[in-house]
């Protein structure tokens, strides 16, 4: 399973709980689309993932800033997916971001509103955030590998009610 979160803005460790904390500790990969705020949550999130993965948000200072990029691919399931923070100028940007580094999803953070949109060139997930979703519900992405290609995605609450299903089959 692959586990997206972003949005932790927190200075005294991971904040994952409940579903969220038990679905990145059964993660095969967990990615991180930004907004640490400290080194030491950073570091809370590499001690509880087998494999973690992650870019900095605009929040995040000179020592997150050296540890990982801004941007990066990242490949699950025959899926390739392009993460970043956020890019000035929505999912235009967010779509062209995505079409620049050859992938068929573009995984953000920066808004902590949650959702999945399929609608664009390029499909466009936001995980929300699981710590402070500023009116928005605490959440998390779990993606799954489907036995005919693609993966099964759904939104996750931190209490593990699944409030939005989506499927993503990569072009051939």
């Amino acid at each position: 399973m692959l586990v997206v979160v972003s949005d932790t803005h927190s200075t005294d460790g991971h904040r994952l709980t409940n579903r969220t904390l038990d679905a990145v500790r059964e993660a095969d990969l967990v990615v991180h689309a930004g907004d640490f705020m400290r080194e030491s949550v950073l570091d809370a999130f590499i001690d509880e993932a087998d494999t973690f993965l992650a870019v900095y948000g605009n929040n995040d200072g000179p020592e997150i800033r050296d540890r990982i990029p801004v941007a990066r691919n990242v490949t699950y399931g025959g899926v390739e997916f392009a993460v970043t923070h956020t890019r000035r100028g929505g999912n235009t940007a967010l779509s062209m971001f995505g079409r620049e580094r050859g992938a068929d999803v573009v995984i953000f953070g920066h808004s902590h509103r949650p959702g999945f949109d399929g609608t664009g060139p390029i499909p466009l997930l936001n995980p929300g955030s699981h710590a402070q979703p500023r009116g928005n519900r605490k959440a998390h992405a779990e993606l799954e590998e489907l036995p005919d290609g693609g993966l099964r995605g759904r939104l996750v609450t931190v209490d593990g009610d699944t409030f939005e299903t989506f499927r993503i089959v990569p072009d051939e």
